[in-house]
């Protein structure tokens, strides 16, 4: 119950929310545990459910000519759903994974999307919610438009340090856009 308590703290840091509110919103998660390497949601999967990390490292990916693609990363206090998915009710191309054990609050859409016609509130904090993650993506497409391999690495590094630390190299190329082989040699020449 106590991360539950962080959880709530955490939501309305972002938006105030009545008792009431609060109430029926935990009402509708469900802690999950999943272990390194296990799959949330399978590419093919219909996204009914928005993911909450509350601890661990999450991403989503695609597969490209059968290579794994990394798109999006999600930490502790970050959503991490297949948005296209969930608001369009079509299976996704893309998969959800932990990539270390992880917990994860899971609240299923329909029941929370009824909560908002009653909880308005609750509408604003899940817009801010997906605006932080719309806006994240966003960020990560123009540093790739604009930025070198190196400036975007440089980037990663200055923002979210802990990334290099827990992930495998070969999702953080692969989420910076560039091979391995490049992301050791740029490795190779800041020491």
């Amino acid at each position: 119950m106590e991360s539950m308590d962080s959880l709530v703290s955490f939501l309305k840091k972002l938006q105030p929310i009545s008792s009431e509110a609060e109430t029926e919103l935990l009402g509708l998660c469900e802690w999950k545990n999943y272990v390194k390497n296990e799959e949330i949601q399978a590419i093919g999967a219909t996204c009914k459910t928005i993911y909450f990390m509350v601890s661990g490292v999450g991403r989503i990916y695609y597969l490209k000519d059968g290579v794994e693609v990394t798109e999006y990363f999600a930490f502790p206090n970050e959503l991490i759903i297949r948005a296209e998915s969930l608001f369009t009710q079509s299976p996704s191309k893309k998969a959800i994974q932990v990539l270390e054990d992880s917990q994860v609050v899971a609240i299923s859409a329909d029941p929370l999307f009824r909560l908002f016609e009653k909880h308005h509130e609750l509408e604003r904090l899940f817009h801010k919610l997906i605006q932080q993650a719309y806006v994240e993506t966003l960020k990560r497409l123009e540093n790739i438009q604009f930025l070198t391999a190196e400036e975007r690495y440089e980037k990663l590094l200055e923002e979210k340090p802990e990334l290099i630390q827990k992930i495998p190299l070969k999702h953080v190329a692969s989420f910076l856009g560039i091979t391995q082989v490049s992301l050791s040699r740029i490795r190779g020449q800041r020491r």
